[in-house]
This record gives structure tokens, C-alpha cells and sequence, in this order.
């Protein structure tokens, strides 16, 4: 197993765990119900693989959109230096700027090697599909705006019922051979695309190491039933995406004043309502106990579920960096566990 670019007692404590597995660190005393049942290790290491990522991904997906160019250097620099090295974008945000503003960055900061890259493919215009050529040209032209030589993390975007799983899994293991692709992830992948990926992994195929679906305090329902029993029966490494639900979890919409009228503001809606609230309170209430605000609560939550890894979240602006890297610091007490589960039950 190759932990590279940790040292010290930090390594040594990644080293000893079960991949993105939070129960290695549990401290717990049935006698008192407020110790706290988490301490976030500085690492997750993602089964089958020799990726060692911080808890929290910093996705992409506003890079070359509404965060600029500045932003989105000062957005990055902000989280490396808080420990972050775990880069989640795709070929289609911004038609590819996001995949070039991140290169960019790599290459000005010289920390390529410091960093693990995770990068989706198959709603680019130009590569729709996942088709054995698509793949293929796809990741050549990531490889081409990254500017690097390899992605640590490829995921399939998106299910292309008209391609045989065969023969996409065969172009990603041809593209792991060549060292251009470390692994492999899917990003809302059917659970039976996923069943059926792990049948063709004990077949020679890659295995699909890792899952994006959307899940959070505002939306449990899509991720807790058979996607969830399927990750922890394959081991996958869960990275929910819409992890503050668009914005809803930060706190910032507090009234019907607050939306306006910004697609972001539009999906984070869906959550104003008594449930929404209720949510909201508690997430007032427990960051109120850790000094913290309701994002870092909301994302702390999600890394004690089991099979998540890292939530990926994206900041518009650097200095909203610092509430999401703040999370994995934050050991949730048994009693503010059942607070917030209560609260966002339906």
C-alpha cells in the first residue's frame, strides 16, 4: 500500500486503517452518552487502491463558471493549505474550463504529485457516451487540460445504456495499463450497472472503487435504501455530491427573501419547507456547541455515515473554504447524532 506525501504520526495512523472506514478511530464509553463516537483521521484511504484522500473533496463544478479564474486559484490554495488534496471536477463543467483552470493551478503551485485528481467523463459535447473511442479520447483530452500525465480517479458520468459495460470497463482497463487512468469510479450509476460492474471485476474488468450520489441531511432517501446497501456491500468509497443541498445546509436561506432567482438558489428551495427548518435548528444548534457554523455540521454528519468518504463541495469564493475543511475536526456526540437524525427524518 503506497501512502505518499504523509509523514509523521499522521501516516502512521492512516496506514493502520480499513479504507475510509471512521470506526477505526471511534473512542466510546457506553457510561456516557455525549463522548464523542468519531476522530476524523487526516486521510481516507479508498479501498483496492493506493489513493489516500482528505475527507472533504473540493469539487469543480463552479471553476471557470461563476467562480473566476483568481477565485478559483485562491479557492484551491485555500484548501491545500488546510490539508485538502483531494480535487473533484469533469470534462463538462464549463465545456472543460474547469478541468484547464485546475491544471493551471497544479502547474503554478508544482504539487501535482501532492494532489489526487478525480475527473468524470461522458457528458462532454464533443464525448458523449462511453463508448470504447469516447472513453479514450475523453481522458486524452483531460489529460490535455490538466496538464498531467495521469487521473487519479475517472469516473463514468453518467450510465450509456447503448454501450455493453464490457466494452466501456475494457477502454478504462486498456487506459489503466497505459498509466494514464489510476481507477475507477462511477458517478449515479443504476444499482444494477453497479452489480453488474462488480460481476465483470471478478471477471478481469476494473473494479469501480468509487460512488458519487447525491446525499445529505436534506435528501436521505435517495442514497439510504438499495445504493446504500449496494456501496457497503462492494466496499465502494461513497462521495455525495449536492452534500449541503445546493447551498440550503449553509444556513444561507433562512426566508423566501433569500432565493433568488439563481439556479442554485432555485434547487436549494426544494428544502424550504417545516422539515427544511427543523433541519436547519439543529444544525444551529449543534455547530452552536462546537463553535462552528451549519455547513461544517452538515458535512461532520455525513462523514459519520458508514461507506462515505468524502463529500465533495464546491466554495464560490475563498474564504467560504474554511467552513468545509473544518468538518473532519469535528467529533459529533452520540446525543447530537440522534439530534440531527431526528431532525431530517421525513
Amino acid at each position: 500500500m503506497n501512502v505518499q506525501h504523509m509523514s509523521g504520526e499522521g501516516s502512521q495512523r492512516v496506514a493502520e486503517l480499513r479504507p475510509h472506514d471512521h470506526r477505526a478511530l471511534q473512542t466510546t464509553n457506553t457510561a456516557d452518552v455525549d463522548t464523542p463516537t468519531v476522530a476524523m483521521p487526516v486521510r481516507r484511504l479508498i479501498a483496492d487502491t493506493d489513493l489516500a484522500v482528505f475527507p472533504v473533496a473540493i469539487g469543480g463544478s463552479v471553476f471557470g463558471w461563476t467562480a473566476s479564474a483568481d477565485d478559483t486559484e485562491g479557492i484551491l490554495d485555500r484548501y491545500a493549505a488546510a490539508g485538502g488534496n483531494f480535487i473533484d471536477t469533469a470534462d463538462s463543467y464549463a465545456s472543460g474550463l474547469s478541468e484547464v483552470q485546475i491544471g493551471r493551478w497544479l502547474r503554478r503551485r508544482g504539487n501535482r504529485d501532492d494532489m489526487v485528481v478525480a475527473t468524470k467523463i461522458g457528458r462532454h459535447a464533443d464525448y458523449r457516451g462511453l463508448a470504447r473511442t469516447t472513453v479514450t479520447a475523453a481522458v486524452n483530452a483531460s489529460l490535455e487540460r490538466l496538464g498531467t500525465d495521469r487521473i487519479d480517479l475517472l469516473y463514468l458520468h453518467e450510465d450509456d445504456p447503448s454501450t455493453p459495460l464490457e466494452e466501456t470497463l475494457g477502454s478504462v482497463r486498456d487506459l489503466i495499463d497505459a498509466g494514464k487512468v489510476r481507477a475507477v469510479g462511477a458517478s449515479g450509476l443504476p444499482v444494477d450497472r453497479l452489480i453488474q460492474a462488480r460481476i465483470l471485476a471478478a471477471a478481469g474488468y476494473p473494479r469501480i472503487v468509487a460512488f458519487e450520489t447525491e446525499y445529505s441531511l436534506a435528501n436521505r432517501t435517495d442514497f439510504e435504501g438499495d445504493r446504500a446497501l449496494v456501496a457497503r456491500g462492494q466496499d465502494l468509497a461513497v462521495m455525495p455530491y449536492f452534500a449541503l443541498a445546493s447551498g440550503f445546509l449553509t444556513g444561507k436561506y433562512r426566508s423566501k427573501a433569500d432565493f433568488t432567482g439563481t439556479t442554485r438558489a432555485t434547487r436549494a428551495s426544494a428544502h424550504f419547507n417545516r422539515r427544511g427548518m427543523r433541519i436547519l435548528r439543529a444544525l444551529d444548534s449543534v455547530g452552536a456547541a462546537h463553535g462552528v457554523g451549519p455547513a461544517t455540521i452538515a458535512l461532520a454528519w455525513l462523514l459519520t455515515r458508514k461507506a462515505v468518504c468524502a463529500p465533495v463541495v464546491s466554495a464560490s469564493e475563498p474564504n467560504q473554504v474554511e467552513a468545509l475543511v473544518a468538518a473532519p475536526r469535528i467529533a459529533l456526540s452520540r446525543s447530537q447524532l440522534l439530534e440531527l437524525d431526528r431532525a431530517s427524518r421525513s
